[in-house]
């Protein structure tokens, strides 16, 4: 895995994803029937992955997505012009 995302990027990951984790840790305690909790507890944990990584599916993905759209776009080539005469 080659890492696709800054350094900046992935020190903010890191740390959105401890505060989600530890946000939904705490409500979790008060109220462990509901499952939205778990939900952004591994939310929170993939983004701590992807901050220690450095990589991120989601955009390796897009980045594949656009590169194989310059691909299909590329013009064909020109023929040379007709002279009519």
């Amino acid at each position: 895995m080659k890492p696709n995302i800054g350094m900046i990027n992935a020190l903010i990951r890191i740390t959105c994803g401890f505060t989600m984790l530890s946000w939904a840790t705490a409500k979790m305690v008060k109220r462990p029937w509901r499952e939205s909790f778990i939900i952004v507890a591994m939310l929170g944990a993939m983004k701590v992955a992807e901050g220690i990584t450095r990589f991120c599916p989601l955009t390796a993905l897009f980045y594949e997505y656009v590169e194989k759209k310059q691909e299909e776009s590329t013009p064909p080539k020109e023929l040379p012009p007709v002279n009519p005469s």
